[in-house]
Parts: C-alpha cells; structure tokens; sequence
C-alpha cells in the first residue's frame, strides 16, 4: 500500500544545494498572485501531519521549513493575506482567494520567535534544503487521514525515503523548546562537559 505523503517527496528526495540563497513563494491564483520574496535558505525542513500546516489536495503532510523572520518579505498581494487563526501560535497568513498558506509568524514569546514558516514547493526556484525529517506523523490519524493500523505503513514509507519519523518534532527542535522552557523557568543547567 502507498500513501500520498506529498508530491514533493512521493518519488524520493531531492537534494538542496547548502550555497542556495532563496527565491520567491507564490500562491496559487493564477492573476495577481501573493509573493514572498526569501533572502536566505530554510532550516528544519520536514514533512508535517500536524493539523494546522496547509497540504495540497489529497497530500497526507504538508512540507514546512523556517527562515529567519527578518529573511521573509511579502512583495505582492499582501492586502489577499488574512491570518487563518489568530489564537494559534503559529499565525499562518494564507491568500483569500486560494486559500494557500504562505508564511507562519509567531508573535509571542516562544523557543522560535523569530523564525517564519514556510512552504517552498510554492517557489519556481531549485536548491532549497531537502526535506529533512517527518513530524507529528500520529497526527494524520486523529485528522482521519490514515486508519491507527495504517500508521505503521506510513511511517515505514517515510523511512524508505530516508527519513526519520517522530510524534512530536525532531530531536534537536525538541531540545531548543526544552532550552527555553528552562531559561524562562530559571533552571537551565550549566555543561559539565
């Protein structure tokens, strides 16, 4: 059995090129588009199941990586933009007409503050980092995506491609919330290394 995970990775990986410098985002209208210009590469870039990231029809995870907030800027259409749910702390803004996520933004106080989400299947440019890793791989069950007894399957396709599967994100993601969760609380252990 073979699952639709996305179309960027369905047939395999295709590897980034590290001197990549960006490129531009645009949404799916075809007469005037919504355009985000990046100045940098992603980081982190990964398939996710979660809920909330934005997946082309049919596509069991989205693909999302980061770049600094300061690396995002939107050159056209930004009156088509609305914030698709302000109480998420990942505000995603998606056009209105296509309804296609372009960046996530977060605005409080959080370990990636600082970071912009972001989706470059929606970029014409070749070179952005490869995906890297799938997270909240459960997620597509609770979605109605996959059956419980198919998540297996799922993950055992991902890990074809070459990628680790987790239920949260990444190791070293993890690791920066819990860093910040322990600055924050004042608990953050010195290396004894």
């Amino acid at each position: 059995m073979s699952f639709n995970l996305h179309p960027v990775i369905n047939n395999g990986i295709s590897k980034g090129d590290p001197s990549f410098s960006g490129g531009s985002l645009h949404c799916h209208c075809k007469a005037s588009p919504v355009t985000i210009s990046l100045t940098s590469n992603i980081s982190h870039n990964h398939a996710c199941g979660c809920s909330k990231c934005w997946k082309p029809s049919g596509a069991i995870f989205s693909i999302v990586g980061v770049v600094p907030r300061g690396s995002l800027s939107v050159t056209s259409g930004n009156e088509k933009l609305f914030v698709v749910d302000s109480t998420a702390v990942i505000r995603r803004h998606a056009c209105k007409e296509c309804k296609v996520h372009l960046f996530g933004r977060i605005e409080q106080e959080h370990a990636f503050y600082g970071l912009d989400f972001v989706h470059v299947e929606l970029s014409e440019e070749k070179g952005w980092q490869e995906v890297q890793f799938a997270a909240f791989v459960s997620s597509t069950i609770e979605q109605g995506l996959v059956a419980a007894e198919e998540a297996d399957l799922v993950r055992g396709q991902i890990k074809k491609l070459g990628l680790e599967t987790y239920d949260a994100l990444s190791p070293g993601l993890m690791d920066a919330i819990a860093v910040f969760t322990a600055k924050k609380n004042g608990v953050l252990r010195e290396s004894k290394l």
